[in-house]
């Protein structure tokens, strides 16, 4: 087959995007208006919920919701050293102490008796970071854990455990709008939930993210906390609390709107793709493809990222697809040996076993809404030619 060019990720932009743009540019309103309210609307929906707070972007709206749920400085939060690092970013943004737990490698997150074994070890005085800095055993406020890659974690275990130690439980689902599980829809199985809309995931606002909660009181202090602290009583200059501009345009908001009425669509097309991969790579010997877990109701696909088989140098496979036009990533590198924990924390490989095993094999291949069956075949030909030379 001739060589392509395939990029990772895509934006799917149609024409009703672009005018319902125009139109918010042409209203005249192009702050704080009818759009956003729309859009938050439409997002609540989605979620099951009763509120969603539209914001900046999802580290914006993982980062008030801590607040607005009053985690804050010499608090402890148990959270994935897997994900993005916006998730443990946030934490500290708090003035809290993100504490990691190394992950299930079927789930891709901490399995619920990994977090039981933390919270004990914690609570009776013996954990410490590899630095040597005592863990507060007494300030242990929340978990806060992610649906990776857009599948949902096992959230009827974490509620239960989150209740039985008297937990708050905080759902990093920006990577799942739309995934459904035990009959609910991801974002709305912790106390609040955050999604994110940059242009690789499901919908896009170019940049933004969102709080979705069932409680009224997180969702006015959300709204607050995004809006520089402002009351609700209307009055702009009346600032009644520490806040942030982490507000979205009505620009922004119309574009998230065109796209949230597609969102069936999108999901629907993104289910194919990774059921096209999943026909293509599955007798692939010793690669592992992600899937759907057996509580999934209905998933939602954000990125299509591969095991590798472990006699294979995944350096080298990343170096060879790149050379064939298929552009890929190792999709995540570990939060706790990013440079800044590591020097603050201590953490090196080999604290996190199953974490280290599992990043040292990722590989996320091509995937978007719009991926054709022939860039599909491009690339699956390529990832298993390029693993007999690996």
């Amino acid at each position: 087959m001739e060589s392509l060019r395939i990029p990772l990720s895509g934006a799917q932009i149609m024409e009703d995007d672009v005018d319902a743009v125009v139109r918010a540019l042409k209203s005249g309103r192009i702050a704080m208006g009818p759009e956003i309210r729309g859009f938050e609307e439409g997002l609540a929906a989605v979620a099951g919920v009763r509120h969603a707070v539209a914001c900046s972007s999802g580290t914006a709206a993982l980062h008030v919701m801590l607040l607005a749920l009053g985690v804050g400085p010499g608090d402890v939060v148990l959270t994935t050293p897997f994900s993005f690092v916006a998730s443990s970013n946030v934490i500290l943004m708090t003035g809290a102490v993100p504490v990691f737990v190394d992950i299930d490698p079927g789930t891709l997150g901490p399995s619920p008796e990994a977090l039981r074994q933390t919270i004990a070890a914690l609570r009776r005085g013996a954990l410490r970071f590899p630095s040597g800095e005592p863990v507060a055993p007494d300030r242990l406020k929340a978990l806060l854990l992610v649906d990776v890659f857009g599948l949902p974690a096992p959230w009827d275990a974490y509620e239960a455990l989150a209740q039985e130690e008297g937990l708050l439980l905080l759902e990093d689902s920006c990577e799942a709008l739309g995934s459904r599980a035990f009959g609910r829809a991801c974002g709305s199985f912790g106390r609040a939930g955050a999604f994110a809309f940059y242009p690789n995931k499901q919908i896009t606002t170019g940049e933004g993210g969102a709080v979705v909660t069932d409680d009224d009181e997180i969702a006015a202090l959300c709204r607050s906390l995004v809006n520089q602290g402002r009351d609700d009583s209307g009055a702009w200059l009346a600032h009644v609390r520490l806040g942030y501009n982490y507000r979205i345009s009505e620009l922004t908001a119309a574009l998230g709107r065109s796209q949230l009425s597609r969102l069936p669509a999108i999901l629907e097309r993104r289910r194919e793709v990774a059921a096209r991969y999943g026909a293509l790579l599955g007798n692939v010997k010793g690669l592992v493809l992600p899937s759907p877990p057996s509580w999934c109701d209905l998933p939602s696909w954000f990125v299509y990222v591969v095991q590798l088989p472990e006699d294979v140098r995944r350096d080298e496979v990343l170096r060879l697809l790149s050379l064939r036009g298929v552009e890929n990533r190792a999709y995540f590198t570990p939060i706790p040996l990013q440079p800044f924990y590591a020097e603050r924390f201590g953490y090196r490989r080999g604290h996190f076993p199953e974490m280290d095993r599992v990043c040292a094999r990722v590989v996320a291949l091509p995937f978007f809404t719009d991926l054709s069956a022939e860039e599909q075949t491009y690339v699956a030909q390529s990832l298993q030619d390029v693993l007999r030379l690996a």
